[in-house]
């Protein structure tokens, strides 16, 4: 089977999170880390391509995102998605807009959707303000974020400088009436010369109804929630095959070790949680820098793996801070980044055969240390968090990236279980 659809996401959980509901169909997903060096071969019907473009300069961006769409074109892609997180993370200049501009000028359409709302996940939205939980994006913790504050909760307004077309609006009131009248007033903005439609959305039932009015434009953007609707609406049109192979499931050694990076006030939770049960060690920014991850590979050098020990720079923010202030911003999150993807080798040099990584740097890091470049994507631990299965160092293991925000307290004990499940099955 060839490719149907081809997606580029923005960075590597929030590609995790799109490949994993797209599983939920039970078709096989591929997904790879960057672009791949060699030419399309017995591609998957949705294939999956991650970048780290979210910040990155446009002038690195966009080469990026258009080798990555040409790809997909030649894999046999006939419609594309491109993914960005569900809380629209972005700045004045982008990357957000001028990526969505430039694979509409590649494709050769003149509109296209933009919904980053997630139900499942809290993010929602209303009269085109973005929302997570009840509080408008810029009343929450995202504000602050370090690289993309959120201070504006209107996407129209985000996105508008952004791009060199109009920006509208497809409201709550517009899409509770269904599909047609999605596809009327897509129309209508049309005629008006608008090329960027912010679509509404605050249930899983505004997604289906979105996705259905929407299935057949070459280009979609969003969140990964969007897409989740796709594979069983190509079904019902007869583009997309019924009995489409799933992913295989390998034997592996019951062998893991979980590694954070994420400094969300999730992510800290499920540390605290997962800790109190499994052989846990924290890094410290300044320690690292000033003597290396020595100690760190010694104890993990101790641990049985099949404990499933836990190794953490996960930390409240105030201690954050001080290592920031200290390191700077960027070298303290590069030094982390780089003890734990160490960490990671050493882990599966010892025998580690089921990885569970928290945080998107640190996925990133850690799945170039490991050299693994496809994942065949398996079933969600938690809403847009999937197990995979990949190669590395000769030998094939279990890995799941998480987002910092992403899954419930108990999250890491629940991916153990959830591995354990799907190869009973």
């Amino acid at each position: 089977m060839g490719t149907l659809l081809g997606c580029i996401a923005d960075d590597f959980t929030g590609a995790t999170d799109l490949a994993g509901l797209l599983a939920r169909s039970g078709v096989k997903v591929s997904l790879r880390m960057g672009v791949p060096s060699e030419e399309p071969k017995d591609t998957a019907a949705f294939e999956v391509i991650a970048l780290k473009c979210r910040t990155a300069p446009l002038d690195e961006a966009l080469p990026e995102v258009r080798a990555a769409y040409d790809w997909l074109k030649r894999a046999g892609a006939t419609h594309f998605f491109w993914k960005y997180c569900s809380t629209f993370d972005s700045t004045a200049e982008g990357n957000i807009g001028p990526i969505a501009e430039a694979l509409m000028e590649e494709i050769g359409t003149d509109q296209t959707i933009y919904c980053p709302a997630f139900p499942e996940n809290g993010r929602s939205i209303f009269m085109g303000n973005l929302f997570v939980g009840e509080q408008p994006i810029a009343e929450s913790p995202m504000k602050d974020h370090p690289l993309t504050p959120m201070r504006d909760s209107n996407l129209m307004r985000l996105l508008q400088p952004q791009v060199t077309k109009p920006v509208g609006l497809a409201n709550r009131l517009c899409v509770a009436k269904g599909p047609d009248a999605i596809k009327a007033r897509l129309e209508e903005l049309k005629k008006d010369g608008v090329a960027h439609v912010v679509v509404d959305a605050v249930a899983n039932d505004d997604l289906y109804l979105i996705a259905e009015a929407c299935q057949d434009m070459a280009l979609l953007t969003g969140g990964s929630a969007i897409a989740m609707p796709l594979p069983n609406l190509y079904m019902k049109e007869g583009t997309l095959s019924k009995n489409a192979a799933g992913t295989e499931v390998p034997e592996l050694a019951k062998t893991a070790i979980v590694l954070s990076g994420s400094c969300s006030a999730m992510t800290r939770a499920q540390v605290a949680a997962y800790s109190k049960t499994a052989p846990s060690y924290q890094l410290d920014a300044i320690d690292l820098a000033e003597n290396g991850p020595g100690k760190a590979l010694e104890w993990l050098a101790a641990q049985d793996l099949a404990k499933a020990p836990l190794i953490y720079a996960t930390a409240e923010p105030d201690q954050v801070k001080i290592a920031q202030e200290k390191l700077g911003v960027m070298r303290a999150g590069e030094i982390v980044e780089e003890a734990l993807a160490k960490l990671a080798v050493a882990a599966r040099d010892q025998g580690a055969e089921r990885f569970i990584v928290a945080g998107g740097e640190t996925s990133g890091a850690v799945t170039k240390a490991l050299d693994v470049t496809t994942l065949d994507v398996s079933a969600e631990i938690a809403p847009g968090v999937p197990w995979s299965f990949c190669k590395t160092g000769g030998k094939t293991v279990a890995l799941t990236l998480k987002s910092g925000n992403f899954g419930a307290p108990g999250f890491f004990a629940d991916a153990l279980r959830k591995l354990e499940e799907i190869e009973k099955q």
